[in-house]
């Protein structure tokens, strides 16, 4: 069986998928880009552009046969960091990141369930964030924080929609890490967020799917 990493080539899912890979795990990443060189070898990569539905159905075919224990959603953008409430926010920019940040997530499991479904009790982990729980707005970044409301209510209703085939699926907030995403000023370490979604992952069963977790392992509010 094997573990997919969508996003996998840099930031936080290059790490993910580098700490599995040196753990000795069956690795497949996703790239809609070049491949690493650093370990292009440990993991078997393939081309997808979770906006594009056709490379979607492309990976679906690919990995036919392929029995998947978990899927990791973790392709995502964050664009808006720099808008402000006059003027800016505008209509293609909310497009674009609910096409990455939410359609193509659900599209990728939905393509993805024969191979979940191959399984015995597999498991779903889509990349949230903090700043999408109602309970934790603080304002600004009004798309990105929607986009990760929206994807935290998909994945409690995926969680329901599955849990009689025996498919958990949770929700993750990484921290504020120390990406291209997150900035330099970030205080997470890429190697240390991953270490300890890893272990949130692995946790991952029917007891406690639908959940909403840190990276440290703290129950979030929704």
């Amino acid at each position: 069986m094997a573990i997919l990493i969508t996003g996998a080539n840099r930031g936080l899912g290059y790490e993910i998928a580098r700490q599995y890979a040196e753990a000795e795990k069956s690795v497949i990443g996703t790239t809609r880009g070049e491949i690493p060189d650093t370990f292009a070898d440990m993991v078997a990569w393939h081309q997808l552009d979770v906006r594009a539905p056709e490379t979607i159905a492309q990976l679906s075919q690919d990995l036919d046969g392929c029995e998947l224990d978990l899927l990791i959603c973790n392709a995502g953008i964050y664009p808006d960091k720099q808008e402000q409430l006059d003027g800016g926010f505008p209509p293609e920019m909310w497009a674009e990141v609910f096409a990455v940040n939410v359609t193509g997530a659900f599209l990728t499991i939905q393509a993805l369930l024969p191979n979940l479904r191959a399984a015995r009790k597999a498991r779903i982990a889509v990349i949230a964030s903090l700043m999408g729980s109602s309970a934790c707005a603080a304002g600004g970044s009004y798309i990105y924080r929607a986009s990760k409301a929206a994807v935290i209510n998909l994945t409690r209703n995926l969680a329901r929609d599955l849990a009689p085939e025996g498919i958990s699926v949770g929700a993750y907030h990484p921290g504020w890490v120390s990406t291209d995403m997150g900035g330099a000023t970030a205080p997470i370490a890429p190697k240390d967020a991953a270490a300890g979604l890893i272990r949130r992952f692995a946790a991952l069963t029917p007891d406690n799917t639908g959940c909403f977790e840190s990276f440290d392992g703290t129950t979030l509010p929704f």
